[in-house]
C-alpha cells in the first residue's frame, strides 16, 4: 500500500524536474539572442552639461536612431534622405523636401508609397516660412493603410516629366483629377523607407525658426504641455540638436516653456556649418529621451528692409478667398498698413485673390503656409516674433472678424487711418488693447448674402461674450504665451480696453457656410465640434449637436439686436456691394434687409421670435 502511494509522488517530481530544465533552457537561448540581436543603448548626456562634448557626439538617442534610413537607394528625382513625412489627421501625408533643396521644375509630383507601391498626387503648398523647405500634401493611399499596419513608411515624392498612366496605384480620385500615376516600370523602385511620423502619436517636435533680433530658436512641440494653462517649467527641458549621420552636437537648457512653444539658445558657433546632413533639433524633457521631431535649424533671415509698419493684421486661414478682398480693403481703409496671413490647408482660390490684391489693389498682403492642425496658438506665437521688426502693432482678428467704432456712422467724411491715431494715443506702457466682441447671426439668410459680410448680416446678439486684441510687438513676454484672443506682455507693460470701438464678429452664417466650421477647429486647446467634449465651451454653438445638421430655425437664430451701422457706414464708403469695382446686380436686385436708405440708423433692440 506504501509503494502505490508513493508511484504518484515520484511521477509529480519528475515532471516538476523536466519542467525546471525545459525553463532553464528557455532563459539561456532567451538571454543569447538578446545579447546578439539588441545594441547596448548609452546613457543619455549629464542635465547640467551646457556645451558639445565628445560624449555627446557619442550618445546614441532612441528618437535619433529611428531615423536612420535602413536603405539610401537614390530616388528618380533627388536625394530624399533627408526629407520628412508625418502622418496627418485624415490620411494626409505632409512631406518636407531638405532644406536648401530646390523646387522640383515640373508640377507633376507624386508620392511613392514603399510598403504597397501605391501612389498618390503631391500637392505643392509652397515654402514653409519658418526654414524655407518645399512642403507637399498627398492622400495615403487605400492600399498603404491596409498594407502597412501599425507602421507606416515615409513615402518617396518622386517627380514625373512624363507620366504614364498605371492601373496597379490606386489614387484617390478627391486628391487629384488626373488619373495617370507613375510609371513603376520606368522609375527606380521606392526604397524602404524610415517610419513615418504620426502627428497623432504623441510628443513631436514639428517645427523650429530662428528669430532675427536675438538669434533664439523657436522650437514648435506637440505633446510636451498637453493641457491648457499647465506648462512644464523650462528648467525640465533640454534643447537637443543633432545630425542623423552624426549624433547630438549639443544638449542646451530651454529658456521658456508655453504650449506648444519653447525658446531655447542657438546652436554653438560652427556647428551649422560643420559636419556631413542638416543640422536639426529636438527636445528632451525630464532627462528622458528626445522626443520624435522633423524639425531643422535654419540661421536667421537677413533684417526687413521695408520700413515698420504702425499696423499690421494677422490671422490663419483656410478657404477664405470669397471673403478675404472685403476684410483687407476695410481695414486698410481704417488704418492697417499690412496684411499677415496664415494659409492652414486652403483648397480655394485664395492664393490667387492673395495675388489679386497685392497686384491689382495695391494692398500689402502676403501669405505663408502653416500645414500643422490644430496650432494656432503656435502660429501666432511664430508671427508675433517673426515680425517683430516688421509691425509696431499687430491685430489678431479673423476674417470675420471687422473692427468697429460707431462714431464712424455719424461721421460723414470719407474713411481715415482712425486707428493709427487711436494707437498714437495710447500711453507708452500699454503694450496690448482689447475690444469687446458683438456676435452678429444669419439675419434671415439661407445662403451667402452677395452684398457682402459687413452689409448682409445686420441682426446679432445682446451679449458680449469675448475680446479681440491689438499687440504691441515689443511688449510681449519672451515665452509668446497666448490664448489667441490676447497674449501675455512683460511686468512694465499693461493691458487697456477701449470702449470706443468694438470688433464686429460676423460668427453665424447662413448655414452653408457655418457648417464648414465643423471639420476641425484650429487651436490646440478646442475640441473639434464633432466630439463630445466640452459641452459648456463658448466655443461650440448653443442648440448644435456633434453633426453639421442644421437646427430649426436657424436662418433667424442669434438675432436679438438690429445693427445695420457698419452696413451703412461700408455702403457709404465702398458702394454697395462693398467694392465699387462689383457692378454684378444693382441695389433694387438685393435682398429686402440691405435696401436700405438714409441717415444711419442705430442698434435697436428686436422682440424675440417665438
Amino acid at each position: 500500500m506504501a509503494a502505490m502511494m508513493q508511484s504518484p509522488r515520484r511521477r509529480i517530481c519528475r515532471a516538476l524536474r523536466v519542467l525546471l530544465v525545459v525553463a532553464l533552457a528557455l532563459a539561456a537561448l532567451l538571454a543569447l539572442l538578446t545579447s546578439t540581436t539588441t545594441p547596448t543603448a548609452l546613457p543619455p548626456p549629464p542635465p547640467q552639461r551646457t556645451t558639445s562634448t565628445h560624449q555627446q557626439h557619442r550618445h546614441t538617442l532612441r528618437a535619433v536612431q529611428e531615423e536612420v534610413i535602413t536603405s539610401s537607394t537614390p530616388t528618380a528625382a533627388h536625394d530624399d534622405d533627408e526629407d520628412d513625412a508625418v502622418l496627418l489627421p485624415d490620411w494626409e501625408v505632409l512631406v518636407l523636401l531638405r532644406p536648401g533643396a530646390p523646387a522640383p521644375a515640373t508640377t507633376t509630383s507624386w508620392c511613392v508609397f514603399p510598403g504597397s507601391g501605391a501612389a498618390s498626387p503631391a500637392r505643392s503648398l509652397g515654402r514653409m516660412p519658418t526654414s524655407g523647405r518645399h512642403a507637399y500634401t498627398c492622400a495615403m493611399p487605400v492600399p498603404e493603410r491596409r498594407h502597412n499596419k501599425p507602421f507606416f513608411r515615409a513615402p518617396t515624392l518622386r517627380v514625373m516629366t512624363t507620366p504614364t498612366p498605371s492601373s496597379s496605384s490606386e489614387t484617390p480620385s478627391s486628391s487629384s483629377s488626373s488619373s495617370e500615376t507613375p510609371s513603376s516600370s520606368s522609375e527606380t523602385p521606392p526604397r524602404e523607407g524610415r517610419e513615418m511620423l504620426r502627428w497623432r502619436s504623441g510628443r513631436l517636435a514639428y517645427d523650429a525658426a530662428a528669430l532675427r533680433d536675438t538669434g533664439d530658436v523657436l522650437v514648435f512641440a506637440k505633446g510636451v504641455n498637453p493641457r491648457q494653462g499647465v506648462n512644464r517649467n523650462a528648467s525640465d527641458v533640454r534643447c537637443v540638436y543633432y545630425r542623423r549621420s552624426d549624433g547630438v552636437v549639443a544638449s542646451l537648457p530651454a529658456a521658456t516653456s508655453a504650449q506648444q512653444v519653447f525658446r531655447c539658445p542657438p546652436p554653438p558657433p560652427g556647428t551649422a556649418t560643420t559636419g556631413k546632413g542638416i543640422l536639426r533639433v529636438t527636445l528632451a524633457v525630464a532627462g528622458g529621451e528626445p522626443i520624435p521631431s522633423m524639425a531643422t535649424y535654419t540661421p536667421p533671415p537677413p533684417p526687413p528692409e521695408e520700413k515698420a509698419a504702425v499696423v499690421c493684421a494677422c490671422t490663419m486661414v483656410r478657404d477664405v478667398a470669397k471673403f478675404l478682398r472685403e476684410w483687407v480693403v476695410y481695414h486698410s481703409a481704417i488704418g492697417v498698413d499690412r496684411f499677415v496671413l496664415y494659409d492652414n490647408g486652403s483648397q480655394d482660390e485664395l492664393e490667387g485673390q492673395v495675388r489679386q490684391l497685392v497686384t491689382a489693389g495695391g494692398f500689402d498682403v502676403s501669405m505663408h503656409i502653416w500645414p500643422w492642425p490644430k496650432t494656432q496658438e503656435a502660429g501666432f506665437s511664430y508671427a508675433a516674433a517673426a515680425h517683430r521688426g516688421s509691425c509696431q502693432w499687430m491685430a489678431f482678428v479673423d476674417v470675420d472678424e471687422f473692427i468697429f467704432s460707431q462714431a464712424w456712422a455719424h461721421d460723414q467724411s470719407k474713411p481715415s487711418k482712425s486707428m493709427e491715431m487711436v494707437l498714437a494715443g495710447v500711453e507708452a506702457d500699454v503694450g496690448q488693447v482689447t475690444l469687446g466682441c458683438k456676435d452678429f447671426g444669419p439675419s434671415g439668410h439661407t445662403k451667402h448674402p452677395p452684398e457682402g459680410v459687413t452689409q448682409g448680416y445686420t441682426c446679432r446678439r445682446r451679449a458680449e461674450e469675448r475680446h479681440k486684441s491689438l499687440v504691441r510687438l515689443d511688449a510681449l513676454e519672451p515665452s509668446l504665451i497666448n490664448s489667441i484672443h490676447h497674449f501675455q506682455v512683460r511686468p512694465q507693460f499693461r493691458w487697456q480696453r477701449l470702449t470706443k470701438a468694438q470688433v464686429n464678429h460676423y460668427k453665424y452664417q447662413a448655414w452653408d457656410e457655418f457648417k464648414l466650421k465643423f471639420r476641425r477647429r484650429v487651436s490646440s486647446y478646442v475640441a473639434d465640434w464633432t466630439e463630445p467634449l466640452n459641452h459648456g465651451s463658448r466655443d461650440r454653438t448653443p442648440g448644435l449637436g456633434l453633426q453639421a445638421v442644421e437646427p430649426p430655425g436657424w436662418p433667424h437664430s442669434f438675432c436679438e439686436v438690429e445693427d445695420a451701422m457698419l452696413a451703412d457706414v461700408t455702403r457709404r464708403w465702398f458702394g454697395v456691394g462693398f467694392t465699387r469695382s462689383n457692378k454684378s446686380f444693382s441695389n433694387n436686385q438685393l435682398p429686402a434687409a440691405a435696401r436700405r436708405v438714409g441717415p444711419p440708423t442705430t442698434p435697436h433692440q428686436l422682440p424675440a421670435h417665438s
